[in-house]
């Protein structure tokens, strides 16, 4: 078995040295064996000459993995297309889908519920105070207008609102919201949110 591996590598390197894979093999077909300086520069150009063409053939499968998981969450491209869908201010529309998801995550809040509650309040920021950045009425009303210097920044400041007081105080519903969050509607504002809930849940963002 040794003597077929070796001979396999004579035929490989004989372009690289000729002196040294000719006296080599001489002294392999003559004895059986090798001596050992040939024998480790035999391996020695073997492992510089092929072993780089195996390695860079291998995937990367680290990246390959990671691209995958990223590309196979498919809430932020509901989101970027919902948003896109009704010509939303608020942009770049990838960025601040990926926000709203990971916002949610983070908070351990229904990735759907930032967006519904937007479009119910302001069409998704087409109705609102100028230069506001905030689309959910939040902290809007008749003693003052909260505003965001970004919409990243309304994002993580209304998201967390409604987890602490509403969420973790037992309000999860949009009817359990509404009765605190708008208190005067008569019901409008939840049929509204779960429409919009239900409209993220299918992908209507066509």
């Amino acid at each position: 078995m040794n003597r077929v591996i070796y001979l396999g590598l004579f035929l490989l390197i004989l372009p690289l040295d000729l002196g040294i894979s000719l006296f080599t093999l001489y002294q392999f077909t003559k004895t059986g064996s090798l001596p050992g300086l040939f024998r480790a520069q035999t391996e020695e150009l073997f492992q510089k000459k092929f072993l780089p063409q195996v390695y860079a053939s291998l995937p990367e499968a680290t990246s390959e993995i990671h691209t995958s998981i990223k590309t196979g969450d498919a809430r932020p491209i509901i989101i970027g297309k919902y948003l896109e869908k009704y010509h939303s201010p608020m942009k770049p529309y990838s960025k601040i889908a990926q926000k709203i998801v990971e916002v949610s995550e983070e908070l351990n809040l229904d990735w759907r519920l930032l967006v519904a509650i937007a479009q119910q309040e302001s069409n998704l920021g087409k109705k609102m105070p100028p230069d506001c950045n905030n689309a959910w009425g939040y902290g809007i009303h008749s003693q003052g207008t909260l505003c965001f210097e970004s919409w990243e920044e309304g994002i993580e400041t209304v998201a967390g609102g409604l987890k602490k007081r509403y969420v973790d105080q037992g309000l999860d519903t949009p009817e359990e919201i509404m009765a605190k969050y708008t208190p005067h509607s008569s019901g409008s504002w939840a049929n509204g949110v779960n429409q919009f809930l239900d409209e993220l849940q299918n992908g209507e963002v066509e």
